[in-house]
């Protein structure tokens, strides 16, 4: 008889691994449009403090905001690593996340995700969805929905 571990392989979900600051964080690929670097951002007037502007990305206009700023963290200090990653969110369209740096992807099964246990609705902890472990390193796993709402 089979080993019946073998038919439950667990489901293997790919997550662009980004630094902000020296942590380490996890995006959902299939969120991810496209990754380009630093350009002209646009400031919009009386936008919130975590929204930087909006960029013409090959004609289109894509509203750019701060995760690190949004989370609470200092503000954003652009080297030659850091990056706008143009995520694809289903009722708001496209929207620019910026980062300190974009590492690598790895591919984390849902057993290598542990999702967190507390209920409180503080600081960072309301974006993060997962902790995954890949090898020993730790990746907080952003919630893209909970990081692109408006009322946080």
């Amino acid at each position: 008889m089979a080993n019946i571990e073998s038919n439950e392989v667990a489901e293997k979900k790919q997550y662009i691994v980004v630094k902000l600051g020296s942590e380490q964080y996890g995006i959902d690929i299939s969120y991810v449009d496209n990754i380009v670097r630093m350009q002209k951002i646009t400031r919009v007037p009386k936008a919130q403090s975590y929204f930087k502007g909006i960029l013409n990305l090959r004609g289109e206009i894509v509203p750019v905001m701060s995760i690190r700023l949004k989370m609470g963290f200092s503000d954003d200090v652009f080297t030659d690593v850091s990056r706008i990653i143009i995520l694809k969110i289903e009722e708001q369209g496209k929207l620019g996340v910026i980062v300190d740096e974009v590492k690598e992807v790895v591919n984390l099964s849902s057993d290598e995700v542990d999702r967190p246990s507390h209920d409180t609705k503080d600081g960072k902890n309301t974006f993060i969805n997962g902790i995954g472990k890949n090898g020993d390193e730790l990746i907080s796993i952003f919630d893209i929905n909970a990081v692109v709402e408006e009322n946080y």
